[in-house]
């Protein structure tokens, strides 16, 4: 079985150096996903993907590629989704797992914040990225590359 990969949403990813020390740790090939603006990379173990212009375009790829086992790095939730029915281990960005039990609440809860939105009933106001946030992201992408490579043997 091959090693695991990790894939990054990458054109609103605040962890990317995170997630990059993370992958070089494990020796793990790391893909960045955008539609621009991710500097190149010289290391044989880092990949940069620019895909068309597109709402969609990085996600499909993402998609397109991802394997039972990789893991995806993503703020998006229907993304989140698509991945876990390819057998991908899905992360945010704070560093919280998506998984097959939570994914429906959470493309519910979507849903619903987008029609809070649309009615004028919510501001949709995120959430700020804390220093704790980083910290938790990078715990639990440690976790889960260990958890994928001892899949593997």
């Amino acid at each position: 079985m091959a090693l695991p990969q990790i894939y990054v949403d990458a054109d609103a990813c605040p962890v990317k150096d995170e997630a990059l020390k993370v992958a070089e740790r494990l020796g793990l090939v790391i893909t960045f996903v955008s539609n621009g603006g991710v500097r190149p990379s010289r290391d044989p173990m880092v990949r940069v993907i620019v895909v068309a212009q597109g709402a969609d375009a990085a996600d499909d790829w993402i998609v397109e590629q991802a394997r039972a086992n990789d893991i995806v790095l993503t703020a998006d939730i229907p993304l989140a989704g698509r991945a876990l029915s390819k057998g991908a281990r899905v992360l945010g960005f704070t560093g919280k797992a998506f998984t097959e039990a939570s994914i429906g609440m959470a493309l519910a809860m979507r849903e619903l914040n987008q029609h809070l939105r649309e009615t004028g009933e919510s501001k949709g106001y995120n959430a700020s990225f804390r220093p704790a946030d980083r910290s938790a992201f990078l715990s639990a992408l440690d976790t889960a590359g260990r958890q994928a490579l001892m899949a593997v043997k």
